[in-house]
C-alpha cells in the first residue's frame, strides 16, 4: 500500500501537472485526495475511456467538443472573478480526460490501420 501511496501522492501530481491546492481539492475522512478536483475528474475520464474504447468510441468531432467546457470554466475562471465549484471542476475534468483519451485512442486506431492498409497495397503485394 505505501508503493500506491507514494504514486498517487508524489507522481499523480506531476503527471496531471495539478496545482494540488487544498481549496480545489476533495478531501474524505480528513484527507486531501492527491490531485485537485479538476485533475480527479481528468483521471477518472481517462480510467472510464479505457474501460469504453473497446465497445464505444466517440467520433473526433464529439471528442473535441468534449475538451470545450474544461478550457472555458479554466479561462473564464482565470480572466474573471468567477471561481467555479469543485463538482464543476470535477465534471469539467471528467469530460476533458474522457474526450481526451478517446482523441488518443482514435488517433493511434487510425494511424494502426493505416499501417496495416499500407502493408496489404503496397508492401505485401
Amino acid at each position: 500500500m505505501d508503493g500506491l501511496k507514494v504514486f498517487m501522492y508524489k507522481w499523480l501530481p506531476i503527471v496531471f501537472g495539478c496545482h494540488c491546492r487544498d481549496d480545489r481539492s476533495f478531501h474524505y475522512k480528513g484527507v486531501k485526495f492527491p490531485v485537485c478536483a479538476r485533475c480527479t475528474g481528468e483521471l477518472v475520464g481517462i480510467l472510464f475511456s479505457l474501460i469504453c474504447v473497446p465497445f464505444f468510441r466517440c467520433s473526433v468531432q464529439v471528442s473535441f467538443l468534449l475538451l470545450v467546457p474544461m478550457i472555458l470554466d479554466g479561462f473564464i475562471q482565470l480572466l474573471t472573478k468567477y471561481e467555479s465549484t469543485n463538482i464543476r471542476r470535477f465534471v469539467t475534468g471528467l469530460l476533458f480526460g474522457y474526450g481526451l483519451f478517446m482523441l488518443f485512442a482514435l488517433s493511434t486506431i487510425a494511424s494502426f490501420d493505416l499501417g496495416v492498409n499500407i502493408a496489404q497495397n503496397y508492401i505485401l503485394k
